[in-house]
């Protein structure tokens, strides 16, 4: 919890405005700053009397290097760092959950499932440590923070490169008792196998409540910890003889964190954000609400009105370039979806090395991944045919430079079926580029193939922060996320006079319900706008009781996200009780089954899209070349599919000769094109992330969705 200034704390540290702060120790304090960017962040400074020494000045800049080389969505990254100022300090992305310690003291253990997807998750943070050299050296529940979609681990402070020698004293013990190796328990070097067994006591913990070699004096502990076999009743079967060989004596014999992650096997849909207990679910919306009660900050100029003058926002509200890292829950990670294709770079494609004099014998091959025949077709196939309209129009174009052929894949909307789709594209030494997938959980599991072949992968819609364990190197998002929108969408709530708007948030909707709706009830405090969090509990047979508790809060709007199913239930029952404030459903939950199963109920309800209504005036021209083609006007998120092709092939075209996949993605990534229905351009910083946050508000009027115009800050 959060703790309030006191005088002696400075009001700002390297560019972050200190807002409260979050805990004290005996080297420095850590506070809750918000940079100018409107991020929020966990800023640690170091206490006089320790910057003063050389010797630890030197271990915080080794903490400082230390930190930033681990690149990992379950390891909380550093967001900015000063060792060498008069206080030095760090700052990493805030995350608003609590401590496994924490949850697990006020919750009791974590069932089965739970400890499976937690471990998977650390053991994928521990693998990206130790793959570049570092031993984290205190892995314990404490620095475990919990988010609904996956944990987080932090505080490198005593990590250190396996080949540096350590600057602490010959014969120190660097760790926590109850949670060391018997090597850290002898003062001997630290090793990964070493991070492994404190994951093993970590899990044993998460799973009983209690310590694998009980508690008690610190001798006595690291006796049991050298010497006896760990307590491990109560441990669930199907992990027990896993965490048996990471709790080893020999570091020889046990497993690495790569292979734990390999080793534990769970039942975890991709895209899935019910990991949690119901307890610890509450416990962390709870725990986020407090640490959002921040301080009032004052108002600063972000934009203009239509009519050029200024509007006065709060710099709660971050500027679009950076809205996507605003704060969720830690970054709202995909559960398991595939990815980390960087460890298969060596198998380089071809065209790599070919010079352009030689391009003419090669064919000039765009690919296109979609579900044609899932659950999502109807987007797949819209986007299907609004870039084979642009290759067409390109390839009967006069004086073109060359001849573009498409090549279009099926992925069904199965994550299985993408891999193996994506590897098979993939293997096409002709292919340039290609465009999809149509979902989050195939683009997850597509990326590795693409990123192997250093092929550049374009997503016209799927909009999740971050995918699996392994930033990919060759990925764009031509759209805007779903940590982007609601920025812009609370900021139209608050021109429409929203005062008190409840957001409700409905698991099954998984990532991008939880991602939407979180990142939603953020931005409405920024705009001044009380915000009332609450997500459906898991075992609610009826969502009208939820929503009559609500509305007895005496709120002028309601935000759900979820799915079309439970829209509709939401819009029944607000219909039921009276209520005609302001309704915003969530995209993904706007579809035409929504339309159907509420009926009337739905009318009024607003959706803030990232597609626009193919009528509209800005693709009209592409409207009626669609209409010809195809002998029908175009649905929603076919204008983005052709705009995003003809980006690629206006960098082509560029290129002056065939491009390398590293030639063509620095292209597309560090250019601008202005298509039809935005203007195309990626976040320096946080590469593959569109800066435009637009949407497309639609109302809900006799049963079909109005287009109401381009909203944006």
């Amino acid at each position: 919890m959060t703790e309030k200034l006191t005088p002696s704390d400075p009001a700002r540290i390297g560019g972050h405005r200190l807002l409260a702060r979050l805990g004290a120790g005996g080297m420095g304090v850590v506070y809750l700053g918000r940079a100018e960017s409107g991020e929020l962040a966990a800023v640690k400074v170091i206490l006089p009397e320790y910057a003063d020494q050389a010797e630890f000045r030197a271990r915080f800049r080794r903490e400082v290097a230390a930190a930033r080389r681990v690149d990992s969505p379950w390891a909380v990254p550093v967001t900015g760092a000063d060792p060498d100022a008069a206080a030095p300090w760090l700052a990493t992305a805030f995350v608003p959950g609590p401590s496994l310690a924490e949850a697990v003291a006020a919750c009791g253990p974590l069932p089965s499932r739970a400890v499976r997807v937690l471990g998977r998750m650390l053991a994928r943070a521990l693998t990206a440590v130790h793959d570049v050299g570092l031993v984290h050296r205190d892995v314990k529940p404490g620095n475990v923070l919990l988010a609904v979609d996956g944990p987080r681990l932090i505080d490198f402070g005593i990590a250190r490169a396996t080949e540096e020698t350590a600057l602490t004293s010959a014969g120190m013990i660097v760790g926590t008792p109850g949670f060391l190796a018997p090597e850290q328990a002898r003062a001997q070097p630290a090793s990964p196998a070493s991070d492994v067994f404190s994951l093993g006591c970590l899990l044993s913990y998460a799973a009983t409540g209690r310590l694998p070699f009980g508690t008690g004096a610190v001798d006595a502990l690291l006796y049991r910890t050298v010497h006896d076999e760990p307590d491990l009743d109560g441990v669930p079967d199907d992990t027990r003889t896993l965490l048996q060989r990471c709790l080893a004596k020999d570091p020889a014999a046990r497993p690495t964190a790569r292979q734990v992650d390999e080793a534990l096997v769970d039942d975890t849909r991709h895209g899935t954000v019910d990991w949690l207990p119901d307890t610890v679910v509450r416990l962390i919306a709870d725990r986020s609400s407090a640490m959002l009660a921040l301080p009032d900050i004052e108002a600063t100029a972000l934009g203009g009105r239509a009519g050029g003058h200024p509007t006065e926002v709060p710099t709660d509200a971050s500027p679009p370039t950076s809205r996507r890292r605003f704060l969720l829950l830690g970054g709202g990670a995909a559960l398991f979806a595939a990815g980390g294709g960087a460890a298969l770079r060596a198998a380089r494609r071809d065209d790599d090395t070919v010079p352009t004099a030689s391009s003419g014998a090669r064919r000039w091959v765009l690919g296109v991944q979609a579900d044609l025949t899932g659950p999502q077709k109807a987007i797949g196939q819209a986007q299907e045919r609004g870039v084979r309209l642009a290759v067409e129009q390109f390839n009967s174009s006069k004086g073109k430079p060359f001849t573009l052929a498409l090549k279009t894949v099926d992925d069904r909307g199965d994550a299985s079926r993408a891999a193996q789709v994506a590897r098979a594209l993939a293997a096409d030494r002709d292919l340039l580029a290609v465009i999809g997938s149509t979902g989050d959980e195939t683009t997850g599991a597509s990326l590795g193939s693409y990123d192997a072949h250093l092929v550049p992968q374009i997503t016209v819609s799927s909009a999740q922060s971050e995918y699996g364990t392994a930033e990919p190197g060759r990925f764009l998002q031509a759209v805007p996320g779903y940590t982007s929108l609601p920025g812009t969408a609370a900021y139209s709530l608050h021109t429409q006079g929203a005062r008190r708007v409840s957001v409700l948030i409905d698991r099954d909707g998984g990532i991008p319900a939880w991602q939407l709706g979180r990142t939603m009830f953020q931005y409405l405090g920024a705009f001044r706008i009380a915000g009332e969090p609450r997500v459906v509990p898991r075992l609610a047979e009826t969502l009208a009781p939820v929503v009559a508790e609500m509305v007895a809060h005496r709120m002028d709007g309601f935000v759900y996200t979820g799915t079309p199913a439970g829209g509709a239930a939401v819009a029944r029952a607000l219909a039921q009780t009276g209520f005609d404030g302001l309704r915003v459903i969530g995209y993904p939950a706007a579809g035409p089954e929504f339309l159907t199963a509420a009926g009337s109920a739905a009318d009024g309800w607003q959706v803030f899209a990232p597609y626009i209504d193919p009528s509209a005036a800005p693709v009209r021209v592409f409207a009626t070349a669609y209409r010809k083609r195809y002998g029908a006007a175009p649905p929603y998120w076919a204008a983005e599919a052709y705009d995003v092709a003809r980006m690629v092939i206006t960098r082509l075209t560029e290129a002056g000769g065939r491009p390398t996949g590293s030639r063509l993605y620095d292209l597309l990534r560090n250019g601008a094109y202005k298509g039809l229905v935005r203007t195309y351009a990626f976040d320096k910083d946080y590469r593959w992330w569109l800066k435009s946050s637009d949407a497309f508000r639609y109302e809900v009027k006799d049963g079909r969705y109005s287009y109401a115009g381009k909203v944006g800050l």
